[in-house]
């Protein structure tokens, strides 16, 4: 299947997805702004390009998905950016909730553990001119210590539990949002740190992919 829509109506697609997020819950103008802005189009393979915008979670090759808008928006909600935090991201995967990030942060520090995922995300994000974002390929449940601590951590892979890095990486009074659970079935949660002490919310269900790494799954 190949997209033959122009330019024009990847616009008017995209603020047909607006309007879908907002009858949805999502309230914060400025993720919808990054939503209308951020060719999603871009971040799919040629043959689910026709369903860029609409509001499901699409293949992208390697066993990876790229996540529901509406998911990408919730958790983006969740973290309270306010446009000057330094933000790490597990799990580059297409690159789109990158872009998303880096339209309302100050620096996102993405980690990948696919290295064909993270090549292909990197080239996407240049063409589109992101200046302001740093990726690695390794281990996201070890973190970034180098540039640590984040003011904001947001997980794109479903854990078991928190992984201990990460909260040690996260700044006091600090948000990360992660999708904690079991294999098919998980609650996303909004955790706040407050000195040594994690306050959970739960936003509710979700179905990730599995993190993988020292501190995730383990096959």
């Amino acid at each position: 299947m190949i997209c033959n829509f122009d330019a024009s109506e990847h616009k008017l697609r995209r603020k047909n997805l607006v309007e879908i997020l907002k009858n949805e819950g999502i309230k914060s103008q400025k993720v919808l702004d990054a939503i209308l802005k951020i060719p999603r189009h871009l971040f799919v393979p040629e043959e689910v390009k026709d369903l860029a915008y609409e509001n499901e979670a699409l293949p992208i090759g390697y066993g990876q998905t790229i996540s529901q808008p509406y998911i990408v928006a919730l958790m983006t909600e969740a973290l309270e950016l306010r446009g000057d935090e330094r933000v790490l991201e597990i799990g580059t995967g297409s690159g789109y909730q990158t872009a998303v990030l880096a339209e309302l942060s100050l620096e996102v520090y993405t980690i990948e553990t696919l290295k064909e995922l993270s090549e292909r995300a990197q080239r996407i994000l240049n063409f589109l001119g992101y200046t302001n974002i740093y990726f690695k390929i390794g281990d996201g449940t070890l973190g970034w210590e180098e540039y640590a601590p984040f003011d904001k951590i947001i997980v794109t892979a479903a854990a078991f539990d928190i992984p201990k890095p990460l909260k040690d990486q996260l700044k006091d009074g600090g948000i990360m949002i992660i999708p904690i659970g079991g294999r098919e079935f998980q609650n996303l949660y909004k955790i706040r740190k407050v000195g040594n002490n994690f306050y959970k919310e739960n936003l509710g269900g979700v179905r990730f992919v599995l993190l993988k790494g020292e501190y995730g799954w383990r096959d």
